[in-house]
């Protein structure tokens, strides 16, 4: 075959340093799913959704040939980490304040599952649905779900950081 075609299709799931609630507000996390979508689009990573919370992103994208998983995660981390930290954080309720902008980091490691073309449509609306989920259930939990979901087999002490 003289052409090389690919359909990988991932979801990344990865928190902030400690679950920090860096990315508070709307605004801020708008504009940071905009800026990891523009990140995996340079990668040859179509972005198909982006998603979160206050502490973790989601990220649904077909896998570009020529990088791999780890690659793809790592410049998605470190770039929009860098982008971060140069932000100015808005303004947030005293009840409810945000962790200063210029402290903030992706914990070190990342979930990541394969995902069937028949399953996109769900993931996409189980992105979407980041605020209402997380109105009943912590990341911790949602993760070790997605896990179990998944099959995969973890160790709670390298979990979180």
């Amino acid at each position: 075959m003289p052409q090389s075609l690919s359909a990988v299709y991932l979801h990344a799931v990865f928190s902030t340093k400690e679950r920090r609630p860096f990315l508070r507000n709307p605004g801020l996390r708008a504009s940071l799913h905009d800026y990891l979508g523009g990140i995996s689009k340079n990668l040859q990573c179509a972005p198909l959704r982006i998603g979160g919370v206050e502490d973790h992103v989601h990220i649904l994208a077909r896998l570009g040939r020529t990088i791999t998983q780890s690659e793809w995660v790592k410049e998605l981390k470190r770039g929009s980490n860098l982008w971060l930290k140069e932000q100015t954080a808005p303004p947030t309720p005293p009840d409810r304040p945000s962790a200063p902008l210029s402290q903030f980091a992706w914990q070190n490691g990342y979930a990541c599952f394969s995902v069937s073309v028949s399953n996109l449509p769900s993931v996409a609306a189980y992105i979407d649905a980041q605020a209402e989920h997380h109105r009943k259930t912590t990341f911790q939990a949602e993760l070790r779900a997605l896990l179990k979901k998944h099959g995969e087999t973890w160790d709670e002490k390298h979990l979180w950081d």
